[in-house]
């Protein structure tokens, strides 16, 4: 049985836990404390350490989902949970003040990472805030010379998290849809 490592990663508020329980086929694990500093204007708790779910996959392989902290403070959790990683899923929230910066940030802080496996970006809350687009994530990106694959989701339905991981594989390994 084959066993896989996908990190989730984006800023405090983007539904990285959300998005683990979502696709998750059992119970998470999270290390969510009681936000003290400005953390607590968006949420009552935030991730301190990890979160962790498995998504079971056909012919037995099983995705282990590790969520890192989304505030900068934790970010020595970082580099620890990417260790034997597959691959990434970027997070951001659409009604951030500035999900471009965010983008940068997290994509230069994951870059080494990236360029040995591959990233996918989801973008929540689009309802609550319609603009940037998902055009104008592609445009950002292209402008960085950059290119991957970008979605709208919502953390909370698997099927948006679901494609997201799929397009992380596909983006590993082309041949999987063959």
């Amino acid at each position: 049985m084959n066993n896989h490592k996908i990190i989730f990663t984006g800023p405090v508020g983007a539904g990285k836990t959300t998005a683990i329980a979502s696709i998750s086929d059992s119970a998470i694990i999270c290390t969510n404390e009681k936000a003290t500093d400005m953390t607590r204007e968006m949420k009552q708790s935030t991730t301190v350490a990890m979160d962790y779910g498995v998504m079971a996959l056909e012919g037995g392989e099983r995705l282990h989902l590790y969520g890192t902290p989304g505030q900068e403070r934790f970010n020595f959790m970082w580099d620890i949970l990417v260790e034997g990683g597959i691959g990434l899923i970027l997070l951001l929230n659409n009604n951030r003040p500035d999900p471009f910066k965010d983008l940068r940030f997290f994509l230069d802080s994951f870059s080494e990472f990236i360029g040995n496996t591959h990233v996918a970006i989801g973008i929540t809350r689009m309802d609550e805030a319609n603009t940037p687009t998902i055009m104008d994530y592609h445009e950002e990106l292209k402008s960085h010379d950059r290119k991957y694959p970008i979605f709208e989701v919502d953390a909370r339905e698997r099927v948006d998290v679901s494609l997201l991981i799929e397009a992380l594989l596909y983006s590993l390994d082309p041949g999987l849809g063959e």
